[in-house]
């Protein structure tokens, strides 16, 4: 769908209006073009409703709402363990109900993890869950009210934050003052960060993630890990032409944009910035409204938010220039336009200086 007309763009009478405009791949010429941190005057542009949807394609529910997660963490004590002979790691882990690498954390331990009869372990006390097949790091900071990037601190997970069937993961405690574990969980907010680092089925044991479909054609399922790119191919492009209304980090007001902002009239195809995956496409996080996240490895993640339109699904391979999305005025956008960040790792990057034409 999106290969026949993803590399089509808005006429340039309509681009006009917009005033500046940034520049396309096949442009020689280099500008420099404006950054505005104050909102722009919207020219009697009429807001959408808050209550008008997002088109998307026909495809399976995210892996947190296919799974959900049972809060049924095992409190344990500290406690001193004498390893016996034919121990293992995850064996004592099993028996004591504590995690596995929690253990190896407290004991200073290091792959590939030897341990030897006799030896003593110290068992750290703690909530512990038990990841079963399909759950997510979102959906286990959902089921318990907590935010998932304080699992991540509490249990020390790096990239790429893949789970385990049978793995245990430290649940750190709710802040003092909090409401019940139910509500705090039905008060549970998605942010990018959580998509990108907990939106992961678990996988079993010796299990590869699933490769990436060649279209849209093919829907994978929800508890399907989904391969993503190992290295980056090429430089970034722009995704669509427009006049940039919003720039990285603080605005006037004190609010933070981990990305940019691009004003585009309704329903411009936005372009992938490079070759990818999707990771996510959906509008679960209220403020981006229609939302698409790609992968292009080597830790580089792209994000593109307000669109009216979705034309990709999660674990659809991508090629640079292809249309992903129709730009709009989905979630908190104050006008036509495109939220664009980018990412290397979980640290937001500003794509001006990853984009060519500055």
């Amino acid at each position: 769908m999106g290969g026949s007309i993803g590399r089509g763009f808005a006429p340039l009478a309509a681009l006009s209006l917009l005033g500046a405009c940034i520049p396309g791949g096949d442009r020689p010429e280099r500008q420099h073009y404006p950054i505005y941190d104050e909102p722009r005057p919207d020219d009697g542009y009429e807001r959408h409703r808050l209550d008008e949807g997002v088109q998307q394609l026909p495809s399976a529910p995210p892996a947190w709402q296919a799974r959900p997660v049972t809060a049924d963490a095992r409190l344990i004590g500290a406690m001193i363990y004498t390893v016996r002979s034919g121990d293992t790691l995850r064996g004592i882990a099993d028996r004591t109900g504590s995690g596995s690498e929690a253990i190896a954390r407290a004991n200073g331990l290091r792959p590939p993890f030897l341990i030897r009869p006799g030896q003593q372990l110290e068992i750290p006390a703690g909530r512990y869950h038990l990841v079963r097949a399909g759950e997510t790091g979102i959906a286990i900071a959902r089921a318990y009210g907590i935010d998932w990037s304080r699992i991540i601190a509490a249990n020390d997970l790096v990239e790429p934050y893949v789970l385990r069937v049978g793995m245990r993961v430290l649940i750190p405690a709710a802040s003092s003052g909090k409401t019940s574990i139910e509500e705090r969980a039905a008060a549970f907010r998605l942010d990018v960060d959580d998509i990108l680092t907990g939106g992961e089925p678990a996988l079993a044991a010796h299990q590869r993630p699933a490769r990436p479909a060649p279209s849209s054609g093919r829907v994978l399922p929800s508890n399907a890990a989904i391969a993503e790119p190992a290295r980056l191919r090429g430089a970034f492009a722009w995704p669509v032409h427009g006049r940039l209304v919003g720039r990285f980090g603080p605005g006037a007001s004190g609010e933070k944009n981990n990305g940019i902002k691009i004003a585009v009239p309704i329903d411009t195809p936005v372009l992938a910035a490079a070759d990818g995956v999707v990771a996510y496409a959906g509008d679960e996080i209220a403020a981006l409204g229609g939302l698409v996240i790609l992968k292009h490895g080597d830790g580089w993640t792209t994000v593109y938010g307000h669109a009216s339109q979705l034309l990709v699904q999660r674990g659809q391979a991508v090629k640079k220039g292809q249309t992903v999305a129709m730009s709009g005025d989905s979630g908190f956008a104050d006008r036509p336009e495109l939220h664009f960040e980018m990412r290397k790792g979980r640290t937001p990057v500003d794509p001006l200086g990853q984009l060519p034409g500055q």
